[in-house]
């Protein structure tokens, strides 16, 4: 594809961050859904209405995450509303719409309307990058809402996915006394290789006096009533995991758990490198388009 033409609806710092990036190349920059904050970049058009930023465009990029209600899409910087049905209706078949965390019913809306649309969560290349940033994010985190340092601390890692192996390395490194829990045997094995101690699952409930400090990336939730009973009371549980989190929240709240909700934290603590990694793989989809 011949890349003349790229769109900005909506989006957050990290997409302001993305629009001075692509602005210092050799593309026509329209912005729309931006009314509230000042961009002054060479090459950028700040538009009036969704069709003027639409029309012409080769790739258009959106929030992300896209929508959080189904209805609008993302864009605390615009004083009004956008409607994803006004978005689908203006977009065509040659156009890429590149955005983020596109559920089961945009899916299906983008399909039914020959919309050619990319989730660039789901990415594996950014899903790894942003890792980066959502582990630096939860240490943050760890170290304002502890009385200790996190050095010699027992801390348990819940998950050993893409955001807890880099989570683990970063602690290590920090010198805690590390921990991980994991359901697979084949994760146990690379824990246990990589020097952490390892904890499945079943197991669980037999540690759990050890810690005072959690940090969950699984979304599901390991942390029931009965668990949440055999927590010291002064524990913080920092959760990054999606919905449905990893502890009940109401229950925890009841028995004096700090529990800290801390999803997208690449968009709050670190939106320049998010910004980056995101220009990065938007640079790799610009190859296989």
């Amino acid at each position: 594809m011949n890349i003349k033409q790229i769109s900005f609806v909506g989006g957050d710092m990290r997409i302001v961050h993305l629009i001075e990036f692509f602005s210092k190349e050799d593309y026509q920059i329209r912005v729309y859904g931006f009314d509230k904050f000042d961009i002054n970049c060479n090459n950028v058009v700040k538009c009036e209405t969704l069709v003027e930023a639409i029309n012409g465009a080769q790739i258009v990029i959106g929030p992300l995450p896209f929508s959080s209600n189904g209805d609008t899409l993302n864009a605390p910087f615009n004083s009004s509303p956008i409607l994803i049905s006004d978005l689908i209706e203006l977009l065509n078949s040659t156009q890429v719409l590149i955005g983020g965390r596109f559920d089961t019913k945009l899916s299906t809306l983008f399909a039914e309307n020959n919309i050619k649309a990319i989730d660039i969560l789901a990415r594996e290349e950014f899903a790894v990058l942003n890792a980066i940033s959502t582990a630096e994010g939860a240490i943050q985190i760890a170290m304002e809402n502890s009385q200790s340092t996190l050095h010699n601390t027992p801390i348990l890692v819940l998950g050993f996915g893409r955001i807890g192996k880099i989570l683990c390395k970063m602690l290590d490194g920090l010198g805690a006394d590390v921990y991980c829990e994991a359901r697979k045997f084949s994760d146990i094995a690379w824990i246990k290789a990589y020097g952490y101690k390892p904890i499945h699952l079943k197991e669980l409930d037999q540690h759990l006096d050890k810690f005072n400090l959690f940090i969950n990336t699984i979304p599901f939730v390991v942390f029931d009533k009965e668990r949440i009973d055999k927590m010291h009371k002064d524990s913080i549980f920092i959760d990054l995991a999606s919905k449905p989190g990893g502890i009940d929240i109401e229950y925890g709240k009841e028995k004096n758990i700090n529990i800290i909700l801390a999803l997208s934290l690449p968009g709050k603590v670190a939106q320049i490198t998010a910004a980056t990694h995101l220009k990065e793989t938007i640079g790799n989809i610009f190859e296989e388009i």
